[in-house]
């Protein structure tokens, strides 16, 4: 089992997690049945990790994640505070992947460079969306379900389909923002307002 933060919120690690010794994980976090975290990943604290979800050699999670059943996050990803991972999201670390070099000779880790996929505070990822290697999700966006992003989101945007397409905008409590005015826009459940510049969009 790897590091575990004592004292009252210390995390729970269920029996049938394989958790590597020399991973660390978070006070209150709790690792579910069949997850595996690999050596030298750090899982902050409050987090939750699903019933076999993979967290990859060194990736980087802050507090209050939720990574759902079956997600896959790939070495050297990096998560900030607050992001969901849905369902059988997929977050890969190669642009050009083959099993073998060109000689035929099974690829080992030094015939390639993992790029990783960084996931900014707060945004969403639906299930069984795939993103590919490199790209950043910016804060508070939202991943449709099923998408695949193939280049960065910015801030607070709802993408969707395959390729990802910008779709609309999202606040922070992950609704689509509706139309306040020329490039306005507010949050129907918290009154939020942001503004749009440039392809941008800020709260006010």
């Amino acid at each position: 089992m790897g590091t575990v933060e004592d004292g009252a919120g210390a995390a729970r690690i269920e029996p049938g997690a394989d958790v590597d010794e020399r991973a660390a994980i978070g006070a209150g976090t709790r690792v579910w049945h069949l997850a595996q975290v690999r050596e030298d990943a750090v899982v902050g604290a409050d987090c939750v990790i699903g019933r076999g979800a993979y967290i990859g050699p060194g990736v980087r999670i802050g507090d209050r994640v939720k990574v759902q059943n079956h997600a896959l996050v790939y070495e050297p990803a990096v998560v900030e505070d607050g992001v969901f991972i849905g369902p059988a999201a997929v977050l890969t670390n190669d642009r050009h992947p083959r099993a073998v070099t060109p000689d035929g000779r099974l690829k080992g880790r030094l015939d390639w460079h993992a790029e990783p996929v960084t996931l900014r505070r707060g945004c969403s990822i639906g299930g069984r969306a795939v993103l590919v290697a490199g790209v950043t999700v910016g804060r508070w966006a939202l991943v449709a379900a099923g998408a695949v992003v193939h280049r960065d989101v910015p801030d607070f945007a709802l993408v969707a389909g395959v390729p990802a397409r910008r779709i609309g905008w999202v606040g922070r409590a992950g609704e689509p923002l509706d139309p306040a005015g020329p490039g306005l826009w507010s949050c129907p459940r918290t009154g939020e307002h942001y503004r749009e510049t440039d392809g941008t969009l800020n709260r006010t």
